[in-house]
This record gives structure tokens, C-alpha cells and sequence, in this order.
């Protein structure tokens, strides 16, 4: 009997547009978020997993059959898409939303993830998203699609091996003691870090091919799936500006302004 061939490895990468890192934050004059008349951009993290699924398809070659990015967010979350597909994705999933729905809470994402699995054919064998997106800062996306797939995961990666005729992983994430490497199985989910890689800035010849890439957009009805909002914002404020420091001559001084403040110095 003739040995079947080894399937080609899917992977999948949610990317998602925030407000651009380099802008200023403002709260919206309704106070119940922040200003999003602003620049957008793809979350950086993301950029990092769209990078690290085009590394590891150069790496190996003709081991890795596709990598599909996936955006979930109003009509303009489209050029976030174009954006990675310009980077070398293949092709892409838009979950569309109106421009007036909230943005969707982690478990949601998730759930909307699960259902975008479920419904491609040939499988997914790897999802890289980013470990956070800077808005929210909520970093629980990753997991929760880990555990609603009953997949093995691997969060905070700084560096990826990957043995495509094994199916195996070996992951180096970063936590508060240094560095801990996990081996795992696929399917699995990995979050990036951002000492993973650098992504590439994509060139004129590959933005123009990014446009006659396919683009499937699809809704959350037609992935049975539910985006409302399960908390409420009741009030966004800036954080209080921070008052200046004044110089003090000696150390009695120093004590004596800080019992003025209420704060009692503690005796070695």
C-alpha cells in the first residue's frame, strides 16, 4: 500500500483595525469612549502573526497550502484585510458589522472565530494572532479560541519552530521569570509577542496584486453567531494630569513635606 501524502498546513490569521499607535487618545465629548476620528491601522501584534504566517510559508515552502487573514469590524476594516494580503496573505474573511455596532467584547471574537473554522473545508491547522490588541488591551482572545476548539496553545511567543511532517510545535514564550518552550500539537493557537519578528512593509507591486485577491464577506447572522455587548460602558475620563515636583534642600524637609501629604516615612 502506498503511503498517503502528508495534508498541507491552513493557517489562519485574525487581524483587527485600531487606532494607529502614534495617535494621541481622546475621549469623545459623550465621554462613553474615545475619539475614532482618527487615523486606523492593523493592530501591531497582528502585523507580527501576518509576518511570522509568511515566514514560516517561506521557510517551508510548499508545506504550508494557504494562509487566509480574517478581520472582524465595519465596511472599512476591508483595507486592514488588503493590507495583510499585501504582506503575502492569500486571501481573506470579513465579518462586516455596521459602522454604528460596538465593538465586539474577546469571547465574541472568539465565538465568531470558532464558526469561521467550522466552516472552511479544507480545515485549519494553525491560527497566529496577536496577543493583544492595543485598544482593548484585554489579551484574551487567543485563549478563549484555544478552549472553545479544545486546541493546545502557546501565548506571548517570541519564537516559533515548526515540524510540518510531525505536526508538532515548539514555541519560546516570554513570561516574568524569562522564558519557558512549549511543544505542542496541531491544531493549535499561538499569540505573538513583540520580539517575535519584525513585519515587512509591503511593497507598490504587491498592494496592486493584494487588490484581485478574494475577499469573502460574510455577516454575523450568517455565522450564527452573537456580537452583542455583554458589559456597558458607563464613563471614560483621562487620567489626571500629573503635577510637577518641587526640590527640597535636605532630608528633615523632605519628611516634613511628606507628612503635609499625609504620607507617614517608614523607620528601617
Amino acid at each position: 500500500m502506498r503511503p498517503t501524502a502528508a495534508r498541507l498546513l491552513n493557517i489562519l490569521v485574525p487581524v483587527k483595525r485600531t487606532v494607529d499607535y502614534a495617535v494621541k487618545i481622546r475621549v469623545n465629548p459623550d465621554q462613553k469612549g474615545i475619539d475614532l476620528n482618527v487615523k486606523h491601522s492593523m493592530n501591531p501584534f497582528d502585523e507580527i502573526a501576518v509576518e511570522e504566517a509568511v515566514r514560516l510559508r517561506e521557510r517551508f515552502k510548499d508545506k504550508v497550502k494557504s494562509i487566509k487573514v480574517v478581520t472582524i469590524g465595519p465596511p472599512k476594516a476591508s483595507d486592514t484585510l488588503r493590507t495583510a494580503l499585501a504582506m503575502g496573505a492569500d486571501s481573506g474573511i470579513h465579518v462586516e458589522l455596521e459602522d454604528s455596532a460596538p465593538a465586539p467584547e474577546p469571547l465574541g471574537v472568539a465565538k465568531a472565530l470558532r464558526a469561521v473554522i467550522a466552516r472552511e473545508k479544507e480545515g485549519v491547522d494553525l491560527v497566529i494572532m496577536g496577543k493583544q490588541a492595543i485598544d482593548g488591551d484585554a489579551g484574551q482572545t487567543g485563549q478563549m479560541l484555544a478552549g472553545l476548539m479544545d486546541w493546545a496553545q502557546a501565548t506571548f511567543a517570541s519564537k516559533v519552530e515548526l515540524d510540518v511532517d510531525k505536526k508538532e510545535a515548539r514555541v519560546t514564550r516570554e513570561i516574568d521569570g524569562g522564558l519557558e518552550e512549549l511543544r505542542c500539537r496541531l491544531p493549535m493557537v499561538v499569540t505573538t509577542d513583540l520580539r517575535l519578528n519584525e513585519p515587512r512593509y509591503a511593497s507598490l507591486p504587491n498592494i496592486m496584486k493584494a487588490r484581485k485577491k478574494p475577499v469573502e464577506k460574510v455577516s454575523p447572522a450568517d455565522l450564527q453567531v452573537d456580537l452583542t455587548p455583554r458589559l456597558e460602558t458607563l464613563k471614560v475620563t483621562e487620567p489626571p494630569k500629573r503635577q510637577g515636583g518641587a526640590k527640597v534642600a535636605n532630608v528633615d524637609e523632605l519628611i516634613a513635606k511628606l507628612k503635609e501629604a499625609g504620607i507617614k516615612p517608614v523607620a528601617p
